[in-house]
């Protein structure tokens, strides 16, 4: 064990059971004392936070011990795959603070795996069947009755070899014949019912050998061969594999030469959040139906999705190091998610001033045309972090809800006949408003404490309210977007009597259009992470340009979702 790569902080960490295994694997010398992980996507659509649970582990076994990982696109169905899922993967990947060893694919097995089938159909293990797949499926039993087999199942060696090649030659259409491992019809374990090895593909061309070939491999039969082609030691995947595991095995045992090496699929619970969908075809629907704006709209549960919206790799690995890897599954409250990216944030996000619901506040006793710097801290949390100035000037904005005209006794906001403070300024009390035709009100009029400037040393009167603001003169113009729970309901993939769709949350985007930023946000780059004052974290989308700010939600300062849903 003195070999094994692992730091102090590690060590006083209790193993969980993947790392329990793996060390003693280590320990009796298993595969030469080698550790070798793949993270194995299908390039059929983009990442979720399902996938960065897995990253973290395939990649996170490799970091620990000292061994590698490789990214493997297990791109056996062409029908599905696409180059612009490829790239996004590999984006995703190194987003989240990762790096493979090496860039494999599934089809740069495709020879030695149709040779395999080949070695198969020779020692009378696989044979091809011309059936259709709902006859196919019928003869497959259920789990309390056996099987019955094809009466292709026992046809002659040679003749199977040569409608094997014909298929790959494209002599006969798709879905007219498969190829099946020829196991036990009656196995209690339905997967060893003659299962499927390869189908005919011709009308969709391959991303990476294009018409090479016209049979493909079925993920039961690419996946761990291709792992052992590979050399791959631990083979981490989601419980739903459990039960494919003794025909991975299987597989192995008719492959298998090297005597002191040998593949494990070793399986963990799959990442389920509440409301939330991770199926990729649901997700895909989303965006082809234009529910949402798009892969990477922030309302999707994709990698790309919450980069948008601005949560951050180091939030989503602590979130994934919180919830741990266990053999059982179960939902996990997407809360605990948000409070992972508010922790985060709160540690790094520069605070400005942001306005999303103006309403303008008259300084009436406040100099005209005078500007005033005041020091507004950046992170409060981080000393090093620094201060910037914000302008203070007669004409400002505050938020509209910070103002009541008949206001409660504990509302501690501003009233009139009542002092607020100014974050970074001036304590101000409220004199009066003006209103329009319609009885809303336009304007705030209140004076100000010219003794009462923050940071004076003369400046200890306290009062319970304090309010952000920006000047009228010296702020931005700003388009705000509030983004809330996609789905309406806790779990919708148990809503089995209703389509998902209409579980949707219509109120999951809101747009602002007339909010109002501190000139500071001018420098923002697209992603900056920033707090808006009192309202919540926020970052810039890479929508805006040519001097249009456009900010999104990334999450609240508290976890209000919850508070309403209780009431």
């Amino acid at each position: 064990m003195s070999d094994i790569k692992v730091n102090e902080e590690e060590n006083k960490k209790s193993l969980n059971f993947i790392e329990t295994i793996v060390e003693k694997d280590l320990a009796e010398g298993k595969n030469s004392g080698r550790i070798q992980t793949r993270f194995p996507p299908e390039p059929n659509g983009y990442l979720h936070i399902g996938h960065a649970k897995a990253i973290c582990l395939d990649f996170g076994i490799a970091q620990k011990y000292g061994g590698i990982c490789k990214l493997r696109f297990d791109d056996t169905n062409p029908v599905k795959e696409d180059v612009e899922y490829v790239d996004s993967i590999m984006e995703d990947i190194q987003w989240l603070g990762f790096q493979w060893d090496e860039v494999v694919y599934a089809s740069d097995y495709f020879q030695q795996l149709y040779d395999f089938a080949v070695t198969l159909i020779k020692q009378g293990k696989a044979y091809v069947d011309e059936q259709s797949a709902e006859v196919i499926a019928q003869q497959k039993g259920t789990p309390t009755q056996p099987g019955t087999e094809s009466p292709f199942r026992n046809r002659p060696v040679e003749e199977s070899l040569d409608l094997f090649e014909r298929m790959n030659k494209g002599e006969f259409p798709e879905g007219s014949m498969i190829l099946r491992a020829k196991i036990d019809m009656v196995s209690s374990n339905m997967h060893f019912r003659d299962p499927i090895m390869y189908r005919i593909i011709t009308q969709h061309p391959h991303h990476r050998t294009g018409t090479t070939w016209k049979v493909y491999p079925m993920y039961d039969f690419a996946h761990g061969q291709s792992d052992y082609f590979e050399g791959v030691t631990h083979s981490l995947c989601t419980l739903e594999f459990e039960v494919h595991r003794p025909l991975y095995d299987y597989f192995i045992d008719l492959l298998q030469t090297k005597d002191n090496y040998r593949p494990r699929q070793i399986e963990f619970n799959r990442l389920n959040l509440t409301y939330t969908v991770m199926s990729k075809r649901k997700l895909l629907q989303l965006v082809k139906e234009g529910r949402v704006k798009g892969w990477d709209d922030p309302r999707m549960p994709t990698l790309c999705g919450y980069r948008r919206r601005g949560f951050t790799p180091q939030a989503i690995r602590n979130f994934i190091d919180k919830i741990g890897y266990t053999k059982y599954d179960g939902i996990i409250d997407v809360a605990l998610l948000e409070y992972a990216v508010r922790e985060d944030l709160n540690a790094t996000a520069p605070r400005v001033s942001a306005v999303i619901d103006p309403v303008k506040l008259i300084i009436t006793n406040y100099p005209e045309g005078e500007v005033e710097m005041m020091e507004a801290v950046n992170n409060p949390e981080d000393p090093s972090a620094g201060s910037h100035e914000i302008a203070f000037t007669r004409e400002l904005y505050i938020e509209r809800d910070d103002f009541m005209e008949d206001a409660p006794k504990k509302f501690f906001r501003m009233t009139p006949g009542k002092e607020v403070r100014l974050k970074s300024a001036y304590i101000v009390m409220c004199t009066g408003v003006k209103k329009n035709a319609a009885g809303e009100i336009e304007e705030i009029y209140a004076e100000y404490d010219p003794n009462t400037k923050s940071g004076m040393s003369n400046s200890d009167r306290k009062v319970k309210g304090t309010l952000h603001w920006v000047s009228v003169e010296h702020s931005l113009p700003a388009e705000v977007r509030l983004y809330d729970r996609l789905f309406g309901v806790e779990n919708p993939s148990e809503e089995k009597e209703k389509d998902f769709l209409e579980l949707l949350n219509p109120d999951s985007l809101t747009v602002l259009t007339n909010c109002r930023v501190e000139k500071e946000l001018a420098k923002a780059k697209p992603y900056d992470h920033f707090q808006f004052q009192r309202i919540g974290y926020f970052n810039l989308d890479p929508d805006s340009q040519n001097g249009k700010l456009i900010f999104n939600r990334t999450v609240p300062l508290k976890d209000t979702w919850n508070k309403v849903k209780d009431k």
